[in-house]
């Protein structure tokens, strides 16, 4: 049973660690979700959208109530002489209104707002491309580290090996002390390269995890990818991926419904020089009442007639109201035509600002596929070169154990052939980040 249980505990933990490994995917998807540059543009969204609400309940009708309260002292007039006219009164009224015509001006404000909620969330979703380029390259980098790491143990142990053997050449006489002097010093140079090495596999995962914006990044660790050796040339057209970021790009996107919007508000604009056509209902009634007195007045046969309570005179005054307005513009001092120039300017200036991003879009694809094509040949460099050293270290090894050369000749070709696996790796990994890149311009996911 107790073997069981730490069976089960073990694979659990084991279960545990491996929920630590981040992929390239949780890492895009969890920084994209987290980052308040991403939030904080969807707050702004979310002001678009309001504008959009806002923009829709135009259409509903206007409806208002208001109740006020009057009192006056005083005299006033009544022919050559004056009478006392202390009085409280009070109104009630409610009232409607509703445009009828503006020559569009609701609908096109509506078409506006939409452009503008769109580039709202492609400007997101740039963010999060941003994101997830950083993000990916960060992530190779760790990778690239710890492939380094891999290189650097296998030297150590090499270093290690070729320690033992002078040491114990040395003891029998065969060789001579500083042999196994120099073996100690190079096994101990090795140590301090490996370390060196898993210290910016470290640093590489603490700069991811700043990325991720994780509160905790000890325990951060990612998945090990396996990358094939054999790479193959990239076959991509700048023209065929230029025409594929052109129309997935959200930068781009943006910049058109910008430039959509621009249009629209000018003719919002231009709505400004049609007449406004308003319609209006309403119902209100009102209460008065003489402070120094309680008569309202005299009937036909000269009695005093008193003055009616509070409710009697609501109902007794109640009254209903409609009518149309038109509203017609004529002049004011040239402003709208000014207002209708100002945004033909924002038009062009969203013109340009497409055109600048399709430059900067361009000139990014073109860099992606110099650089493949650069770390693609840099990378077959570094593979024959890798061989050639695998050899002449090969070699030297062999003339070391026969006895024709020093063990520092074999420490050097040694380390040419560490620092030759490094270049490999470096342009592998440099060749799959160009690789990645030109895909993510043609609309593919980042993946590993």
């Amino acid at each position: 049973m107790k073997k069981v249980l730490t069976v089960v505990l073990g694979l659990a933990f084991a279960g545990l660690n491996a929920q630590q490994k981040w992929s390239l995917r949780e890492c895009v998807d969890y920084a994209v979700k987290h980052n308040l540059q991403v939030i904080q543009n969807e707050y702004s969204k979310q002001i678009q959208d309001s504008n959009l609400k806002i923009a829709q309940k135009n259409y509903l009708p206007s409806v208002n109530a208001s109740v006020g309260n009057n009192v006056s002292f005083g005299q006033a007039s009544l022919g050559t002489t004056s009478i006392r006219n202390d009085q409280f009164s009070n109104s009630a009224n409610i009232g409607a209104d509703i445009l009828i015509y503006n020559n569009g001006r609701l609908e096109k404000t509506i078409r506006k707002s939409q452009f503008d909620v769109e580039a709202s969330q492609y400007d997101i979703e740039t963010i999060k491309n941003d994101i997830s380029l950083q993000i990916a390259q960060q992530y190779l980098t760790t990778l690239l580290n710890k492939e380094i790491v891999k290189i650097s143990q296998s030297a150590t142990e090499n270093a290690k090996k070729q320690f033992d053997r002078a040491k114990i050449t040395t003891e029998v006489g065969t060789t001579a002390q500083t042999i196994v002097a120099e073996a100690e010093a190079a096994w101990a140079r090795e140590k301090q390269n490996l370390k060196t090495a898993e210290i910016n596999v470290g640093r590489s995962l603490f700069a991811l995890a700043q990325l991720l914006q994780l509160k905790e990044y000890k325990d951060f660790d990612v998945q090990d990818v396996e990358v094939d050796d054999k790479l193959t040339p990239q076959l991509f057209s700048v023209d065929d991926v230029l025409n594929l970021a052109y129309e997935n790009q959200p930068q781009i996107k943006a910049a058109q419904s910008r430039i959509k919007s621009a249009e629209t508000q000018t003719e919002v604009t231009q709505t400004s020089f049609w007449p406004t056509l308003t319609a209006s209902v309403g119902v209100g009634t009102f209460y008065r009442n003489l402070l120094n007195t309680n008569n309202a007045g005299y009937d036909q046969f000269g009695n005093a007639t008193k003055e009616p309570g509070f409710f009697q005179q609501y109902k007794d005054n109640f009254g209903q109201q409609g009518g149309l307005s038109l509203n017609i513009p004529i002049f004011n001092k040239g402003i709208t035509k000014l207002q209708v120039e100002q945004s033909k300017i924002n038009e062009n200036i969203a013109k340009t600002t497409l055109d600048q991003q399709k430059q900067t879009l361009r000139q990014s694809v073109q860099q992606a596929q110099f650089d493949a094509d650069a770390n693609y040949e840099i990378y077959l460099a570094a593979v024959e070169a890798a061989k050639s050293t695998k050899l002449a270290m090969e070699f030297a090894d062999k003339s070391y154990t026969a006895g024709r050369t020093t063990i520092y000749d074999l420490n050097i070709a040694r380390n040419n052939y560490a620092n030759a696996q490094g270049s490999v790796e470096q342009a592998k990994f440099n060749y799959i980040f160009s690789l990645k890149l030109l895909n993510f311009y043609s609309g593919i996911p980042l993946t590993l």
